[in-house]
């Protein structure tokens, strides 16, 4: 058969081609079949072409109602949606039900703005379980410290989170690790260990905004917790023996500030004591003296104007004062009346409390002398009052 014989293709041989009008009736009548037609004549062409494109309309027409409820979408609440015209940036919707051209037109990004995502430096997933790159740093004092902390941060931009960077958690982790860095850097080991951590969980919050807004991030960093922090594994041993001495020598100082409060008050008590009395000794002295001085001088003008009343009486007042306090008994002998009554009984009684009280050592008697004993009872005889 030759190459432009028109009977070409509309035969069946069994050597040659399919006849393509057969195909094109036999895939026809498959699709009416499958739509509820009727299978069509043998003879009847044109009736089946068009009951074949009215069926492949209503194939299309669905396609097209799928393509376009395609484009629905629905955002809920703490959700953004960002929506993209060939890759670029066209609007951000709120919550709600939604539509945009379908595919390959338009696409939209939900993303969660009030997700609380969290970044861990120096470990994951546990304390124990450490990244020793990111934990270990160093102190201004040049003391390595072992430092885990997790950072907690919200969207406050989907745009600047989705465009502006290309991977935003590794972006936080990197800004978390370059503020930490840098405030342990300026701070001393005892501080960032101690009592400066909330201080140093709060600077690097500040630091940590700051740069991820520097970098257009749309991220913001809500709480940085630090979960632990403490010297190298390789030295704690020696750095607790430290410790506790810092505890031993603060106790030692605390004990001995308390025995000084207590002993310096009462040092200063006694020493305002004896101010106060040696003042009260001073004005008793200086007063005693000024009222001796005064009666004496008293005295003295008495003695100008009478001489021999005067020194009457103040033997008299001397012997009074003199005598009030003895047990002695003097006699007068002058009169030559030797007949004495003697209160013994106000005697005994003066004189039992002097012996009970003082109880002296006994000591051997001794015989008086004559001479002695010739002497007082020779002075007792001529005793006379003195002539005033």
């Amino acid at each position: 058969m030759a190459w432009n014989d028109p009977d070409w293709g509309k035969k069946n041989n069994s050597g040659g081609p399919p006849d393509l009008d057969e195909l094109w009736r036999k895939f026809n009548q498959k699709l009416n079949a499958m739509f509820g037609g009727k299978a069509p004549s043998p003879g009847g062409g044109s009736p089946m072409g068009a009951k074949a494109f009215g069926g492949m309309g209503v194939i299309a027409a669905i396609a097209l109602l799928v393509w376009i409820g395609s484009g629905f979408y629905i955002v809920n609440a703490g959700e953004r949606g960002v929506v993209l015209r060939f890759g670029k940036f066209l609007e951000t919707t709120m919550s709600g039900p939604r539509w945009h051209l379908p595919y390959p037109f338009e696409s939209v990004e939900v993303v969660n703005v009030e997700q609380v995502r969290t970044v861990e430096v120096g470990y994951r997933n546990n304390v124990k379980s450490k990244v020793l790159k990111e934990s270990l740093m160093l102190t201004d004092d040049e003391n390595i410290i072992d430092i885990q902390f997790a950072v907690q941060y919200i969207l406050k931009n989907p745009e600047d989170f989705l465009f502006n960077n290309r991977h935003p958690e590794d972006a936080v982790l990197n800004a978390a690790e370059t503020a930490i860095r840098q405030i342990v850097g300026k701070n001393k080991m005892n501080f960032v260990l101690y009592e400066g951590r909330a201080e140093v969980a709060a600077q690097a919050t500040k630091l940590m905004q700051e740069i991820l807004d520097r970098y257009k991030t749309g991220i913001n960093i809500s709480k940085v917790t630090m979960q632990n922090a403490q010297p190298p594994e390789q030295v704690q041993a020696a750095f607790d023996d430290a410790v506790k001495a810092g505890q031993d020598r603060e106790r030692q100082k605390n004990e001995g500030q308390a025995y000084a409060n207590d002993v310096v008050p009462k040092a200063r008590g006694a020493a305002s004591r004896l101010l106060e009395e040696a003042d009260g000794y001073k004005q008793r002295v200086i007063a005693s003296a000024e009222g001796d001085a005064s009666r004496f001088k008293q005295i003295v003008a008495e003695y100008n104007k009478a001489p021999v009343v005067t020194r009457d009486r103040m033997y008299l007042d001397a012997m009074q004062q003199i005598l009030s306090s003895t047990s002695k008994v003097l006699v007068d002998q002058k009169g030559g009346n030797n007949l004495l009554y003697l209160p013994l009984d106000k005697l005994i009684q003066q004189s039992a409390p002097e012996a009970a009280a003082a109880k002296p050592i006994p000591q051997p008697e001794s015989a008086p002398s004559a001479d002695s004993t010739a002497r007082s009872r020779e002075a007792f005889r001529s005793r006379d009052r003195e002539t005033r």
